[in-house]
């Protein structure tokens, strides 16, 4: 049995959710098949969803691209709202890779202004976009392009009884 579509959350509901929550979890395939499961701050531009990491994450998307992405509010069922998303993510291996991207410019300004005093720093005014960029061995920006994507709203769920 699936989730009911009439639980999905509106288009702008899903903007919402994807600009204000502050983590996500990545899966992808790691050594001999196990998941790594990853939490990790994101963007959301362009309906893709954008992210900085290193390590075995970025090592299994280049392997294997396919990945799932959960992004979640609230911590009680019946409040429950969430994207799922399953995709293929890119690996951005340098700055010509993440100028060439269409969406990537606008993910980092997302993300500087949702992460704005994160990192225990203090809040400004006028944040600057994200500037973190390919760099060393397996330091990478990535992006998930959306091939499967479901959503609910678990406050719609005493409308189905």
């Amino acid at each position: 049995m699936g989730i009911s579509r009439k639980l999905a959350l509106s288009p702008s509901q899903v903007d919402d959710l994807m600009t204000t929550q502050w983590n996500m979890r990545i899966a992808s395939q790691g050594p001999h098949t196990r998941i790594n499961l990853t939490p990790m701050w994101f963007g959301w531009a362009g309906g893709r969803v954008y992210f900085f990491g290193r390590g075995q994450k970025i090592v299994n998307l280049r392997r294997n691209p396919g990945c799932s992405v959960i992004v979640d509010r609230n911590e009680a069922f019946p409040e429950l709202q969430a994207v799922m998303i399953q995709g293929q993510a890119s690996v951005l291996e340098n700055s010509a890779e993440e100028d060439g991207d269409p969406f990537l410019a606008e993910a980092r300004k997302q993300m500087g202004k949702k992460y704005n005093g994160g990192h225990g720093r203090p809040a400004v005014d006028e944040p600057p976009p994200n500037n973190a960029s390919a760099a060393g061995k397996d330091r990478r920006g990535g992006g998930v392009v959306p091939e499967t994507v479901v959503t609910w709203d678990n406050y719609k769920l005493k409308a189905l009884r």
